[in-house]
């Protein structure tokens, strides 16, 4: 498999929804009509913009002329966009075992150019070992088929690729203590683990700090979340909660800002990312 290049289906699938919102938002015209228009709901069309959906090429030419929008250079480009958002990306060769809602992030995943993300439980998916990722697999899905198991932590390892690009983003992660501690997969594992982080300090793309116990108070009450930013201007910053069974995606301005304002009180309550290379080398003498 060819190492993923950035953009993909899902950053233009939102790039379409985008303009389409702006244009429609020009005219004045409610969601409501527009979705009358493509003999779709409201709500249809409330995905189509937020990028949720794929789209028919038929139903983008028409809300452009119901926008007002007759240049054909402007309407080509627009509906080759749409014809592009629908190209499958990599990661549905790996529908078997990806879950629909987490495809979108894998999606943004990719196209990001700054991820921000502070892990609770365990350490972050793109800075996990094989052996680390397999025990999470093996524990997340209990009674799957070897199989299964080795698709999932392939499907990771795939997604780490990204730091090999030409152009990777950057990632800053806080990492609370306890999932350092963690001892996922056994002694063994762990020690391994440790020691990859220590080397993924030397990457200049990559941050990492440490939330130590005596200030997990500090952290806050929802749990885990990543920002992603994206080099596209009009792109806007989303956030992603995962949860058991689905995940949330927000962005909405006011609680990206939130969710940013925590961000950045969990960058300083949190060691200095200098302290980090020594207190995981403490860590290693204590495993």
């Amino acid at each position: 498999m060819s190492t993923p290049t950035t953009g993909g289906p899902t950053v233009r699938r939102i790039m379409v929804g985008v303009q389409l919102r702006r244009l429609r938002e020009a005219q004045g015209i409610t969601r409501e009509d527009a979705g009358y228009v493509i003999r779709a709901s409201e709500s249809k069309i409330s995905r189509l913009e937020l990028g949720r959906v794929s789209f028919k090429e038929r139903d983008v030419a028409d809300l452009l002329s119901y926008y007002g929008v007759t240049d054909e250079a402007q309407r080509e480009a627009m509906l080759a966009l749409a014809r592009e958002a629908n190209y499958p990306g990599w990661w549905h060769s790996f529908d078997d075992v990806l879950p629909s809602w987490f495809q979108t992030y894998v999606g943004l995943e990719e196209a990001a150019s700054l991820i921000r993300s502070y892990e609770v439980q365990f350490v972050p998916g793109l800075l996990q070992t094989e052996d680390y990722a397999r025990a999470l697999a093996t524990t997340g899905n209990p009674g799957a088929p070897g199989e299964e198991i080795e698709r999932r932590v392939h499907l990771r390892m795939t997604r780490q690729r990204l730091f090999n690009r030409s152009n990777p983003p950057t990632l800053w992660a806080v990492v609370d203590e306890g999932a350092l501690r963690r001892p996922m997969g056994g002694r063994k594992v762990l020690r391994a683990q440790v020691e990859r982080l220590l080397q993924h300090i030397d990457n200049p793309r990559i941050t990492l700090q440490v939330m130590p116990f005596r200030l997990s108070g500090h952290a806050p009450d929802g749990g885990a979340f990543s920002i992603l930013r994206f080099p596209e201007p009009d792109l806007p910053d989303i956030v992603y909660v995962e949860q058991l069974v689905s995940a949330l995606y927000l962005d909405k301005r006011e609680y990206v800002d939130r969710y940013a304002r925590t961000m950045d009180r969990l960058t300083v309550d949190a060691q200095p990312p200098e302290a980090t290379a020594e207190t995981l080398a403490k860590m290693l003498t204590q495993i």
